[in-house]
Order: structure tokens, then sequence, then C-alpha cells
């Protein structure tokens, strides 16, 4: 009897075991693809929260979102450009084409705008850069699979998801009122309508996002999720990403089913997050090399999603996932032709390779002969949320701003820190101690000193004295 008692025990033990290894495996299994969730989903993501924080703001789908002034920290989309009037709209084309009419670019007004699927895809540009060349045209967004007659004297795009979204950003020639509402005023002869009402279409309808915090951060925890879930179970399965049906079933998440975590699930969805957030944060600065040789200036995109994004992700040998959610972990906007209407240099460092600290003070020279059409701007953001930092009274200096402190021989110094430098407040960019942060030097109108490298941009340099 006593042996047979110690039998079922032991079996009774192994059985136990059994299941909690079999239960560790499982969680190991729903964190890892979690994680992987994170990776692949992120620009979807990024769309789906700034889609969220628009609704939320009290703009519609196939409506405009705009700023009416240049944007301060209240909006808290991913590195934002606060030296341009942003106008933004999210379209769904569940009901029919859409279409965004642009209006030709004058001599004091024009647009840089890109259009977006879901993905971040760019479908095309728009303005002088873009397909309509500064001419305006009518672009017309087709839903997926759609195969309706199209009319003549459309830009066509042929999008493969319902929803997407374009970004406009009307230029700025100085941060002066006039010149604010000459460009917040160019901005608003935006049309956005349906193809079916296109013989009358309805006036646009603008809401101001000026004074609402417009948070699209990305949340490394079960609101990424949420959004995923959503962005599932309202679109198509694009073929490149058929894989991923599987495993997030393993998460919960199921075309047509709610998503209704278990506690444990939950638990591994959280940690699968912060594993993705850690990952990312880690390849973030190690995945561009420099633009300039003795620099450590770099595009933020790598080589591989600029080649592969811009043809449809059409290449047959690439995916380049990996890339995309560190690019769009970040920022956001996929662009036809980088390099056209804008580029883009970032930097975490300063010359010695120290990690920008908003404790300490730094100054940047930018040197004479910018090579732009129409400007330069630098701005500082958060180098944890890749945000503006909050509470700042401003984020960038710019060549708009006309009361810039200019060096003899045309160059510029931009000053850093927590607290204004002696005498050179008007080049004074505010950080905040304790928070480290990161720079991003934009060029609108990149002109070719720039592509050939013989104009240089220089690292910052730490100072110690005002």
């Amino acid at each position: 009897m006593k042996k047979a008692i110690l039998a079922a025990f032991l079996l009774t033990c192994n059985v136990m075991l059994a299941r909690g290894e079999t239960q560790s495996v499982q969680d190991r299994v729903v964190t890892g693809r979690a994680a992987q969730a994170v990776i692949w989903g992120m620009p979807a993501v990024n769309t789906e929260l700034m889609r969220q924080a628009a609704l939320k703001a009290g703009a519609r789908e196939n409506e405009i979102v705009y700023w009416s002034r240049p944007v301060d920290w209240h909006n808290q989309t991913l590195t934002p450009n606060p030296d341009a009037i942003y106008l933004m709209t999210f379209f769904n084309t569940k009901r029919g084409p859409i279409v965004l009419e642009v209006p030709p670019a004058g001599r004091d007004e024009s647009f840089t705008g890109n259009i977006d699927d879901l993905w971040q895809m760019p479908l095309e540009d728009a303005g002088p850069s873009g397909a309509d060349k500064g001419a305006g045209g009518k672009y017309l967004i087709l839903p997926p699979a759609w195969r309706g007659q199209v009319p003549p004297g459309y830009i066509v795009l042929r999008s493969p998801t319902y929803s997407g979204y374009a970004l406009i950003r009307s230029t700025l020639r100085s941060h002066s009122d006039a010149d604010v509402a000459k460009a917040v005023a160019y901005g608003k002869r935006l049309k956005l309508y349906a193809l079916a009402d296109a013989a009358k279409p309805r006036p646009t309808r603008f809401t101001d996002a000026a004074d609402v915090l417009f948070d699209s951060t990305i949340p490394y925890d079960i609101r990424y999720f949420e959004s995923l879930d959503r962005i599932v179970q309202s679109e198509p399965w694009l073929e490149r990403d058929k894989a991923m049906i599987d495993q997030l079933k393993t998460l919960g998440i199921e075309k047509g089913k709610p998503f209704l975590p278990s506690d444990n699930t939950r638990a591994r969805l959280g940690e699968g997050a912060r594993d993705a957030h850690q990952w990312i944060e880690s390849r973030s600065e190690k995945a561009y090399a420099p633009y300039f040789p003795d620099a450590h200036w770099a595009v933020p995109a790598a080589p591989e999603l600029l080649q592969d994004a811009s043809k449809g992700y059409g290449e047959p040998d690439i995916y380049p996932v990996d890339a995309r959610a560190i690019v769009y972990s970040m920022g956001y906007v996929g662009i036809k032709r980088l390099g056209a209407g804008q580029f883009y240099l970032m930097s975490w460092q300063d010359k010695d390779g120290g990690a920008l600290d908003g404790g300490n003070r730094y100054r940047l020279t930018v040197p004479p002969g910018v090579p732009v059409n129409q400007y330069w701007s630098v701005t500082v953001y958060s180098r944890i949320t890749h945000a503006l930092i909050k509470d700042m009274p401003r984020a960038s200096r710019s060549s708009q701003v006309p009361d810039m402190e200019r060096n003899a021989d045309g160059s510029v110094d931009i000053y850093f820190g927590a607290e204004p430098p002696a005498a050179h407040e008007k080049n004074w960019v505010p950080t905040k101690r304790g928070e480290q942060f990161e720079l991003l030097f934009r060029l609108y109108g990149p002109t070719e000193p720039l592509f050939k490298k013989t104009w240089v941009l220089p690292d910052l340099e730490k100072i110690t004295a005002q």
C-alpha cells in the first residue's frame, strides 16, 4: 500500500512538473511573439495612435486636423516639425475613393506633403517636390482591389489598406504673425471629399488642435496591443504579412473576435512589449552610419528601408521589418522621394561621443551657406519619448527666425542647455535637467552641396562656461 501511495505521489509530482514546464514554455512563446508583434506592427500602430489622437481632438476621418500656429510641446507626436504649419488627414476608403485636392504653389506659398497607407508606406508626395510639381492636383486614393472606372484628371494612388493619412506642411517664411496667418490660409485651400461627391463636394471641415494635448507617443504596454487589434479588425491581411496571423492568435488578436486576454496573457504581453522597447532602444543609435566622415550626424532611416518602402515593399529578397520598427518608434511619415523636398540628419552624441544630457550646455555651429532653397532648422526632442520636451517655451531654432544672431562669416551658433547662455538667448534651445535629448537637423529644399558633402554639419561641442 505504501509503495502504491508513493508511486501515485511521484506520478502526481511528475505531472505537475511537466505542466509547469509546459506552462513556462507557453509563457516564453507568448512573450517572444508579443515582442515580435510590437516590432512588426510599429508603423501601423504609430498611425493608429495618431488617428485616435485626432478623433479625441474632435476631428473625424476624411476631414482635416491642423495646427493654427507652429506646434509646441502639446503636440506629442514623434519628432514633429515646430517650424511649419501642420495639416493632417486620416482617410478611410471603405465607403469609396477619396480625393485630396492640393492647390497650386505660389511665390511665397507651398506644401511639402506626403500621402501614406496605414503602414506608412509612401503612396505619393505632394507639392513642388511631389507628383503635382507645384501645379496643384487632385490625388485620388483608391481602396484595396478597387475595380471601378477611374475618371480622367486625377493622380491615382492605389492603397493596399483602407485607411492611411496625409501629412501636409505649409511652408513658413518666418514666425511672424502675418506669415503664420498666410501659411494657415494657404493650408485651408486643401480640399478633401469623396469621389462620389466630386461634381459638388461638401466644404472640407478643419479642426484646430493647437491647444490640444495631441499624444501619440508609443505605449509599450497593453495599449499597444489594443491598437494592433483595432488594425486587425478593420484592415485586410496583406499577403506579405500573413505569417503573423497565427502569431497574433497566440496573443488573443484574431479577426472577427474580441480581444479579451487573460490576466496571464496580459502579463506576457506587457513583458514582451518591454523587451521590444529595450531591443529597439539598444539598436536605434547603432543602426545608422554617420552621414559625414567626421561627425555623428546620421540619416534616421536604413538604406534598405528607403529602398523597399518607396517601391511598395516589392523587393523579392528583403523585408526590413526591424529597420522599420526602429524608424517608426521615433518618427513618422513615409516619403516617396527623400531628398527632393526635405532631408533629415539626427544626432544623439556630442563631438566626444557622449550622450546629449539636458543638464549640460552645448554649442552647435551651423556653417555658412547651408545648402537649402527654403530653410534649415534644428529641434530638440526627448530621448525617452522622441516627442517635444514638455513644458518648454520653444523646441527649435530656424533660419526663419530673423533676429537670431549670426557670426561675421555667416555661420550661426545654436546653444542648448537648461539655462539660457548669457547674451545669446535668441540662439538658445532649452533642454531639461535629468533627461537626455536628441537633435534633428532639417533641410527643406536641399541642394547639391549636401549630397556631395562639400558642406558638412559639425557635431555639438560641450561647453563649460556661458
